[in-house]
């Protein structure tokens, strides 16, 4: 494998894995209460992390005045919103949490404008405004077909969302070069064992109750998820630009649809179909960058050479 070839296998990597995890999600969710799940998972996943981390050299601790930040990462990043996710999965289909999630840079960008003073150009307002919208109608035409238990579902996710953009908010002000793994090892084992102990008052799960397909979906999660999808994001991230990354988000709602579809038979309307090619636009005006405009209009971002004085003169010559 060249390096040429590393950036494309990464983007195909980061979107199957993101694109079957909300699958996963909806099966572990059958038979394993959420609280219990997500717990499961992130146990799975902390031993990988921390070997991971160890082997890159990566620190396990927070630095020096920042430990109190794995614990609120813990709980912020990890254990509430991951929960969330799966128990919304429990009302609405894979396909849909998927489209909801990926409206994330869009949640980012706003709470960046409200907490870091990000300023956003027009094309970024105008394209915010219409993935917004869409995201809406989307909702909106999906909750009139399946009730009052969609609701739940939307908000369950919906403050998932909003969650994880605050936080990367938050940790982009204050944890700012934190390494990806010292970011993700510690906090995710703090959660499972947070998670463990309020689902064994909340929940009280039956494990006999638990089918090996929840099981192997649970086991999928924390390896292939938590593991592998933070790995070739953030290192498809190294390789590429942040834009290219970003376009992950735009792929895998497809993916996650195609495969709902397919396996489960759970399809949304035809009008939400129509309204995602307006949400996923909005999202890729928003997170396109200054060159991505310059190169559609055949604009070349390559700087003018500037000729020295003496060469200047050598020509008037």
């Amino acid at each position: 494998m060249t390096s040429k070839h590393l950036p494309i296998i990464l983007f195909i990597s980061v979107c199957l894995i993101w694109g079957t995890t909300w699958f996963a999600m909806e099966i572990a969710v059958k038979t394993i209460p959420p609280i219990f799940a997500t717990g499961l998972r992130f146990l799975i996943a902390a031993p990988f992390l921390v070997m991971l981390a160890k082997r890159l050299k990566q620190p396990l601790i927070f630095p020096q005045g920042k430990m109190y930040w794995m614990f609120i990462v813990a709980i912020l990043y990890f254990a509430i919103p991951f929960t969330l996710m799966i128990f919304g999965e429990q009302y609405i289909s894979s396909g849909l949490a998927s489209i909801i999630f990926a409206t994330m840079p869009i949640a980012v960008m706003i709470m960046s404008k409200w907490f870091l003073g990000l300023r956003l150009s027009k094309i970024q307002t105008c394209g915010l405004l219409v993935a917004v919208v869409s995201l809406a109608l989307i909702l909106a035409q999906e909750m009139s077909l399946g009730g009052d238990d969609y609701l739940l579902g939307f908000l369950a996710l919906g403050g998932a969302v909003a969650i994880h953009a605050v936080m990367y908010v938050f940790v982009e002000k204050y944890c700012k070069g934190i390494p990806v793994l010292t970011y993700n090892a510690l906090p995710s084992l703090i959660a499972s064992v947070l998670l463990f102990i309020t689902s064994l008052v909340v929940e009280q799960p039956d494990i006999a109750l638990f089918s090996t397909d929840s099981i192997s979906a649970v086991v999928y999660l924390g390896v292939f998820a938590s593991v592998g999808g933070i790995v070739a994001y953030f290192k498809l991230g190294q390789v590429s630009n942040p834009f290219t990354a970003s376009i992950c988000f735009l792929l895998f709602p497809l993916i996650a649809l195609s495969i709902s579809t397919w396996i489960s038979g759970n399809t949304i309307s035809l009008t939400s179909v129509a309204l995602l090619l307006p949400l996923l636009g909005g999202i890729l005006i928003t997170k396109a960058t200054p060159e991505f405009w310059q190169r559609i209009r055949g604009k070349s971002t390559t700087p003018k050479p500037v000729l020295c004085e003496h060469c200047m003169k050598e020509i008037k010559a």
